[in-house]
């Protein structure tokens, strides 16, 4: 099996707006993936088309080698997953809402609910209504729910928004374990360190169409230069990505007292992806 998720011009418009436009990607088996854009550039759009929660509007979704559209139901339960915020029977305890999970899938794995929440760290919790639960108690509860079934594929939307710095490191533990096993884990991300991190390879979203897909490593490589100037006592910033002996000909030119030019860090260099099209530095 090549891809494990395979997307073909996939396209959604919902109300005469184009949400994404022929989004192409490709994953294997095993990787860790990640899946970069700003928020409204179109990631949860493809993981909701991913999961089956959306029809496309053109093209399609191949989850293990096979068409979604065709076999959505045993598809899906070979995946866990978290879209958006996790929503839950409020009135229900934490167990119980993964006990329901289960029995939606047909997975009655002794002790698989108590793992899950103590991976989790809502052992305590588990009995308690989810009403009672704060914000960053629902999103770990709704990991818990991802997890469950120990699942060939994980597809999580932003999974560690609104975890505290210890619970995101014991997530990302999580995942590197179950990744060591065997699952493949789908990652949407606008936290430019998690993908440098822990992913190989990524693709970037912007505007609703993928831009780039590359290694992280060679991602991270560009001509984008960040040039710092002094003139008349200030100082002012600017990046660049045209030809360097145009730029040098033209700093000659003005009065300068001095120059920096230098590599952008990560994180520049991402948001550098990100620009609306129309404001790309050149």
């Amino acid at each position: 099996m090549p891809y494990i998720i395979k997307t073909n011009d996939l396209t959604k418009t919902i109300g005469g707006k184009t949400l994404i436009s022929n989004v192409n990607m490709h994953v294997k088996k095993g990787e860790i993936y990640g899946f970069l854009g700003p928020n409204g550039a179109g990631k949860t759009t493809v993981m909701k088309l991913l999961t089956n929660l959306w029809k496309p509007t053109a093209g399609n979704v191949e989850l293990f080698g096979e068409s979604l559209c065709e076999n959505s139901y045993r598809l899906l339960g070979r995946m866990g997953s978290m879209i958006e915020f996790p929503v839950f029977y409020e009135h229900m305890t934490g167990a119980e809402n993964l006990k329901l999970h289960c029995e939606y899938l047909g997975y009655y794995k002794p002790g698989c609910i108590g793992d899950a929440l103590s991976m989790l760290d809502l052992k305590a919790a588990a009995d308690k209504p989810v009403k009672s639960y704060s914000l960053g108690m629902k999103q770990r509860l709704g990991l818990a729910r991802a997890v469950l079934t120990r699942p060939e594929l994980l597809i999580l939307d932003e999974p560690t928004s609104g975890l505290d710095p210890l619970m995101q490191e014991a997530f990302f533990k999580l995942v590197l374990d179950y990744n060591s096993q065997g699952t493949t884990c789908f990652l949407s991300s606008h936290v430019l360190s998690e993908v440098k991190r822990y992913c190989k390879h990524a693709a970037i979203i912007r505007e609703g169409e993928i831009i780039r897909t590359d290694t992280v490593e060679n991602l991270s490589k560009s001509n984008l230069r960040r040039v710092r100037v002094w003139e008349k006592g200030e100082e002012r910033s600017f990046s660049y990505t045209g030809d360097m002996k145009e730029l040098i000909r033209e700093l000659n030119e003005t009065s300068l007292s001095d120059v920096l030019i230098e590599e952008p860090g990560l994180d520049e260099l991402f948001m550098h992806y990100y620009l609306p099209k129309d404001d790309i530095v050149s």
